[in-house]
């Protein structure tokens, strides 16, 4: 049976990986900053990654719930929130430190505990220990916008992250794999989208709209399960040619 770990999966992209891996077959335990006990089943996990203790107790709840066998990460927990450079010191300085935390720290501790276990466990008959998918963001390549520094220096550092991991764990049959949309049909997106002129800024996306949710599970799925090992260290755009590389 596979297990696979999704953080942030209450809505969005980490609700539609959730959802199409599912359907894979795969046992998914998902990740909720808070639980809704009326709509979150027991197959979620609560944790606040504010708190710098939630991600280890997450993996540890997870690994519980898996019997100890979780195959697959995907670190798509997020926080996309404006921080004005007008704001005052301390609270730019509070709206860094928790989009850092939860967009790249978080996921950095979970992929540690992840890496730590698998070099444990021996390998499956493909040669693979586990797998690693990274949900980034374009704004690791291009930026973002003046009151998002926050956000592109984190998903920067999630994809010079995931690069690292490859090249030193592949040896051991531990892949990595990154995804950086664009504009994605979420919540999330759509605040971004009204703060920046709403659907004038589809003039930027050749392909003449954003990404849906099932889009990009679809790539989370076959990162997660499908892969071939010779594609670990794969940096997956998948955002409507609003930018090339």
């Amino acid at each position: 049976m596979t297990y696979i770990l999704v953080t942030g999966s209450s809505r969005g992209i980490g609700a539609a990986a959730k959802a199409k891996l599912a359907d894979r077959g795969a046992q998914v335990i998902g990740h909720h900053s808070r639980l809704n006990p009326q709509t979150d089943g027991s197959s979620n996990i609560a944790a606040d990654f504010t708190d710098p203790l939630a991600a280890q107790l997450l993996w540890e709840e997870a690994m519980d719930r898996s019997g100890g066998d979780i195959s697959a990460v995907v670190n798509n927990a997020g926080l996309f929130s404006r921080n004005p450079l007008d704001s005052s010191d301390i609270e730019w300085l509070d709206g860094w430190e928790d989009t850092l935390r939860i967009n790249l720290t978080a996921a950095a501790q979970i992929s540690r505990f992840a890496v730590r276990h698998w070099e444990k466990h021996g390998p499956d008959t493909n040669g693979i220990r586990g797998r690693l998918v990274h949900v980034a963001s374009r704004a690791a390549y291009r930026g973002d916008s003046p009151d998002h520094w926050h956000y592109a220096a984190a998903k920067a550092g999630m994809v010079a992250m995931h690069k690292t991991i490859a090249r030193a764990y592949a040896s051991k049959g531990i892949l990595s794999f990154a995804i950086t949309p664009g504009f994605t049909d979420t919540a999330m997106a759509g605040d971004y989208l009204e703060s920046r002129g709403g659907t004038s800024l589809l003039a930027d996306i050749p392909l003449g709209r954003v990404a849906q949710p099932d889009e990009i599970a679809s790539i989370i799925a076959f990162c997660a399960l499908d892969a071939p090992a010779s594609m670990t260290g794969a940096v997956i755009d998948a955002n409507g040619a609003s930018y090339v590389r």
